[in-house]
């Protein structure tokens, strides 16, 4: 072992403030604490552990309500303690705050993140909620008839013609004896923003930045009719149709490929926390940005989203009633699906990043990837920047910079800089290395990071 990771971490000696480091380890997938080695993993010896070896059940049991195994440990004649934490089924708590682990980084969990959490422990989500103020008056039967539909066309529900609009609910998961779920208005609504404010979808017409905001609409309604409602709106007033010809044909498409355009907007539909902000769409000269409330699964990261990765939707009974209605695929290939379909159209891979408690996917203009960095915002960043503003995007590149002016600086110092959460840096970080632009040196604590000029 050669350096900390989702499951190990390492520690000089032992403080009271640890206790965070193994509730957070309880409530994710479980690790190992060593006390007595250095960021490096190399043993140190850890002064009275026999004595720590006995007081350290009372006080993590008294104060968590566990029982790690913790063991004695020897290597070259230096003591050293090995905490092993299995994960929970139930939340566990410290003094009211509930931590989890993520990657090398410990967090608190608040807010949404906190109430997403809690639900999941007691093996519930979101959508799955009874809404109990809802009833079946609050259903819209046209939708339900397009989702019926829709769903012969896909061919992945029996035959649900015949079946009325409780019927096809309770087929569906979406209807109990207790009543609707959250899911049911959502998808099938008549107006789901009368129980959650901010189902909409906020679209702008911008110029070259955010201050230069030309014209905006607001589309409401259930999942299916934004869906429908955005597509349109994007398509007849805020994108263009360049005309091209092939041959003595006329030929006009949309400035972006319609594929990843419904594919963004369906995402964020289907996987956003409906309990944050509404969807927020920026249109621009070079570029489209949409951007949806609720950070990625704590087991996934940017970078593995553009790698073969398992689904993990946030709202599975949302989802499941998209995928059984065609809309959606059920292997977590959503963002691959985008990419293709910029590659085809010969555009940039989409840019996508955790920001403001949120996710954004970015498209770009060919011509806008290929502008000099100066022609973009005026940043003076340097080649290697620029190489990295392309493959990667502009967070990235500002961390680099962050990393080369400061090479001491931890990740947590560089969120600081960029107000990003340490996760989304450690996925920059991660990109940069395995670009080959950075090297780590020396222990996570007193190392520093060497710049490949």
């Amino acid at each position: 072992m050669n350096s900390e990771s989702q499951n190990i971490e390492w520690k000089h000696s032992w403080h009271d403030d640890y206790l965070k480091w193994i509730c957070g380890f309880a409530n994710a997938q479980g690790g190992r604490i060593f006390i007595g080695k250095d960021d490096s993993g190399n043993v140190t010896g850890l002064a009275k552990a026999k004595k720590l070896l006995e007081d350290l059940p009372n006080k993590i049991r008294d104060q968590l309500g566990l029982m790690p195994l913790i063991n004695l440990r020897e290597e070259d004649g230096k003591a050293y303690l090995e905490i092993i934490i299995e994960p929970s089924t139930v939340p566990i708590s410290l003094r009211g705050s509930y931590y989890w682990r993520s990657g090398s980084v410990k967090q608190e969990l608040k807010g949404h993140a906190l109430t997403d959490f809690l639900l999941k422990k007691m093996g519930m989500t979101w959508d799955q909620v009874i809404q109990e103020r809802a009833t079946l008056d609050d259903i819209d039967d046209a939708t339900i008839a397009l989702f019926k539909k829709e769903a012969a066309t896909a061919g992945r529900l029996p035959d649900i013609s015949g079946l009325s609009a409780q019927e096809l609910l309770k087929k569906l998961h979406l209807f109990t004896e207790k009543g609707l779920t959250n899911a049911a208005l959502v998808l099938f609504g008549k107006d789901p923003g009368k129980f959650y404010p901010n189902t909409f979808v906020k679209i702008g017409r911008f110029g070259l930045n955010m201050v230069d905001i030309r014209f905006q609409e607001v589309c409401e309604g259930n999942l299916f009719q934004l869906l429908r409602g955005v597509m349109e709106q994007l398509e007849v007033k805020f994108l263009i149709r360049p005309i091209r010809f092939e041959g003595l044909r006329r030929i006009e498409e949309l400035e972006y490929p319609v594929p990843a355009l419904r594919e963004m907007l369906l995402n964020a539909l289907v996987h956003r926390n409906y309990m944050g902000s509404m969807i927020q769409l920026r249109v621009m000269d070079d570029r489209i940005s949409l951007w949806n409330a609720g950070l990625l699964p704590l087991e996934l990261s940017v970078e593995k989203l553009f790698q073969t990765h398992k689904s993990i939707p946030r709202n599975p009974l949302i989802a499941e009633v998209c995928y059984r209605g065609g809309y959606i695929d059920s292997w977590g290939r959503g963002i691959e699906k985008i990419t293709d379909a910029c590659k085809a159209a010969g555009l940039p891979e989409p840019v996508i990043e955790e920001n403001s408690g949120g996710v954004v996917v970015e498209l770009v203009k060919a011509s806008a990837s290929e502008k000099t960095t100066s022609e973009n915002n005026g940043d003076d960043f340097g080649t290697i920047s620029e190489r990295i503003r392309k493959e990667f995007g502009s967070e990235p590149a500002k961390a680099f910079e962050i990393i080369r002016q400061h090479p001491e600086f931890t990740a947590e110092q560089i969120a600081e800089q960029l107000v990003k959460t340490p996760r989304t840096i450690e996925n920059y970080i991660a990109k940069l290395k395995k670009a080959g632009v950075i090297i780590r040196r020396g222990p996570k604590l007193g190392g520093y990071w060497e710049v490949k000029e």
